[in-house]
C-alpha cells in the first residue's frame, strides 16, 4: 500500500486526492477527495490562452492542496492536466506556476492519455466485483469542461479517442451572446450545439466503436449532477451517486428541463454545485446525444474516474 495524492486540473474544475493504494489489489482508500472549481479555461476557445484571473484561480486551489498533500505524508503525487491546457499558447505561465507551489511539473497529456487514465479509473472497481456484473466490453466516457473522452474496453482499453466538446466549450461557443449566457438558450442556439456534438460523435466513432458496448460508464461533473437531478437528492451524495443507473428516458427530461430553465431555476437545484449552473445545460445535452448515437438505455454513473487513475499509476511509480 502507498500514499499518493493526484490533481486532476482541467477545463472547469481542479481535484485533489490523497488515498492509500494497493494497485496489486485494485483497493483505494480514501483520505480526501476535493474539487474547487477554478474555470481555468475560461476564454481559451476564443482566445488560444489561458486568462491571469483563471490562471490565479488555479494557483490558490494549489497552494490550499499543497497543505493538505504535507499534512497527510502522501509518498507521490501526480498532477495531471488536461484539455485547457493542452489548448493554451501561454501554457508555460501554468506549469511554472505549479511546479513553483507543488514542486512537481504538470503533466499536460495528451486526449488519449487522458481516456485511458479514465478508463482505469472507472472500471478497476468494476472488473474487481463479481457483485456489480455489469456486461462488457464497456464504453465510458469522461465528459469535461473542454473536451469529452471515449474509450472502448473489457479489461484493457481496446479503443480510445477525445474530442472537443466538453460542457464550457459548447456553453461559451453556442450559449454566449454579449458576453452572458443566454437565459434560457434559444432553440437555434441549442440546435447550432446540438449538430456541432453530432459532427464531434461522427469523428470519435471513426476510431472508437461505440455501439459495439454493452455497459455505458458515465464520469465527471454533469454526469454525476444528472444522477443527483434524477434522484431528487436534497443535497450532493457521492454515495448515492456512485454506481446509480439513470434511463435514457430521465436523462432526456433532465437535458429537456435544463435547457429550457433560467439560471435562477438551475441554482436552486439542491444537488446543483454553483460553478456547474451556467455550463450543466450543455453537459447534459452531451450525455442525451451519446446515448442516443450508440443505443443506450441507461447510464451507469460512476464516481471513480481519471483522478483514480492518476493515483492508481501514482502508485505503480
Amino acid at each position: 500500500m502507498t500514499r499518493v495524492a493526484a490533481i486532476d486540473c482541467g477545463t472547469n474544475s481542479i481535484r485533489l486526492l490523497v488515498a492509500d493504494v494497493t494497485p496489486a489489489t485494485g483497493e483505494l482508500v480514501d483520505l480526501d477527495r476535493r474539487m474547487t472549481i477554478v474555470r481555468l479555461g475560461q476564454g481559451v476557445d476564443r482566445t488560444g490562452r489561458l486568462a491571469p484571473e483563471a490562471l490565479e484561480r488555479t494557483f490558490a486551489a494549489c497552494r490550499d492542496y499543497a497543505a493538505i498533500i504535507k499534512e497527510l505524508g502522501a509518498e507521490r503525487l501526480r498532477f495531471v492536466a488536461t484539455s485547457a491546457s493542452r489548448d493554451a499558447s501561454n501554457r508555460e505561465d501554468f506549469v511554472r506556476g505549479v511546479l513553483d507551489i507543488l514542486g512537481v511539473e504538470p503533466e499536460v497529456i495528451t486526449g488519449d492519455e487522458e481516456a485511458e487514465l479514465s478508463f482505469t479509473g472507472a472500471t478497476k472497481e468494476l472488473t474487481g466485483r463479481d457483485d456489480l456484473a455489469f456486461a462488457k466490453p464497456y464504453l465510458v466516457v469522461d465528459i469535461g469542461g473542454g473536451s469529452t473522452e471515449f474509450v472502448v474496453g473489457d479489461d484493457q482499453v481496446r479503443a480510445a479517442r477525445s474530442v472537443d466538446i466538453g460542457c464550457v466549450r459548447m456553453t461559451e461557443r453556442h450559449l454566449v451572446q454579449d458576453g452572458k449566457v443566454t437565459d434560457p438558450p434559444t432553440p437555434d442556439q441549442i440546435a447550432a450545439m446540438r449538430a456541432d456534438i453530432e459532427a464531434a460523435l461522427d469523428l470519435a466513432e471513426q476510431t472508437v466503436p461505440l455501439r459495439e458496448a454493452r455497459t455505458l460508464v458515465g464520469l465527471a461533473g454533469s454526469v454525476t449532477t444528472i444522477s443527483a437531478i434524477a434522484q431528487n437528492l436534497p443535497e450532493y451524495d457521492t454515495e448515492a451517486i456512485h454506481h446509480s443507473r439513470v434511463p435514457y428516458d430521465r436523462v432526456r427530461e433532465i437535458t429537456d428541463s435544463l435547457l429550457h430553465s433560467t439560471h435562477a431555476e438551475r441554482a436552486a437545484i439542491p444537488s446543483m454545485h454553483p460553478g456547474r449552473v451556467d455550463v450543466i445545460g450543455a453537459g447534459a445535452l452531451v450525455l442525451r446525444s451519446i446515448m442516443e448515437r450508440v443505443g443506450a438505455t441507461e447510464v451507469v454513473v460512476s464516481e471513480h474516474d481519471i483522478l483514480d487513475g492518476i493515483a492508481f499509476k501514482a502508485a505503480e511509480g
